[in-house]
């Protein structure tokens, strides 16, 4: 089995993970409603997706 000479340094370990990290979520403009949603993706808040209506969205209670 396969095993290290040398122990791996914390900056060695450091300097091969500076790519694992998490990107922001990417958000776009509905182009009806103006809400920002996940492009690609029905809008939750008024149920179009591209220009049409794809889901009917009950309306908000006033509580």
């Amino acid at each position: 089995m396969a095993v290290p000479t040398r122990r791996t340094s914390k900056t060695r370990k450091a300097l091969r993970r500076t790519h694992f990290k998490l990107a922001p979520a990417t958000l776009v403009e509905c182009s009806h409603c103006g809400a920002m949603i996940q492009p690609h993706h029905v809008c939750p808040e008024c149920g179009y997706y591209r220009g049409k209506k794809v889901i009917d969205v009950k309306a908000k209670s006033a509580e």
